[in-house]
């Protein structure tokens, strides 16, 4: 359970070398040590320097677990695994893909895979972890939402459509499990300088993943359900939902 600071002793990542969910790992362990489970693939290039990097950050353990977003039927056994040490104070579900937007929508095949991790493995492990911490009474959940959700555009509306869907899942996960002890934080960043965006022409109020890492545990220890990162969204996001369609669409983003 989070201590007065929101210092967690057992941290959960599904999608162990995502860069925004290892900030946010790392901002926790600034605030004392914690034992931490990674979920990712196992033969990641990626796995060893995720484990290092969480190591310098004060982790006490960082066990890994053989995790793929879309391997529905092995999602009860790795949630279990993961809990299976102890309670577990935070689960920070982080996975997803971006790809390219415009080859997403015209290639069946690739727009469904890019559906799976982006929607349906969130919410396959939402259902698990919600159940969970239903039965130790506590912890908190994080999902990595986004403002393309929010609001869906037609240039990235692939992967803005499953946002959207894990958007509305997560925050009515955090309703269906209120008085349960257990809490549910959707985090709505903008564009984040990460490998995923490296590519992507920088649009305004990109933020670093550091920073979407100190918003987030700070929300977790406040309680919060819904942020947004960088804050500004929140006003953006609301005008966008006040301009018709029609001039919506000629918007230039």
């Amino acid at each position: 359970m989070l201590n007065a600071v929101g210092q967690a002793q057992n941290i959960l990542l599904l999608g162990g070398t995502s860069e925004i969910g290892l900030a946010i790992v790392s901002e926790f362990l600034h605030r004392g040590p914690a034992r931490v489970t990674l979920a990712a693939r196992a033969a990641s290039p990626r796995i060893d320097a995720a484990v290092a990097q969480l190591t310098q950050a004060g982790a006490t353990e960082v066990t890994v677990l053989d995790f793929d977003a879309t391997a529905f039927d092995t999602h009860p056994e790795v949630v279990e695994q993961a809990f299976s040490h102890g309670d577990v104070d935070v689960a920070i579900v982080a996975f997803g893909t971006l790809g390219d937007q415009e080859e997403l929508w015209q290639d069946q095949a690739k727009a469904v895979a890019s559906a799976q991790v982006n929607y349906t493995g969130p919410v396959s492990v939402g259902v698990l972890l919600g159940q969970a911490m239903k039965k130790q009474g506590h912890g908190t959940i994080v999902a990595l939402s986004s403002v393309a959700g929010v609001r869906v555009r037609r240039s990235n509306f692939v992967y803005g459509a499953a946002k959207a869907g894990l958007d509305g899942f997560y925050t009515q996960l955090g309703e269906a499990l209120r008085g349960s002890g257990v809490k549910v934080l959707t985090v709505r960043p903008g564009q984040v300088r990460t490998k995923m965006s490296a590519g992507v022409k920088e649009a305004p109020l990109t933020v670093p993943a550091e920073r979407v890492a100190k918003d987030t545990v700070e929300a977790v220890a406040g309680g919060k359900d819904i942020i947004f990162v960088h804050p500004a969204f929140r006003l953006v996001t609301t005008a966008f939902n006040f301009i018709p369609r029609q001039i919506f669409r000629r918007l230039p983003f």
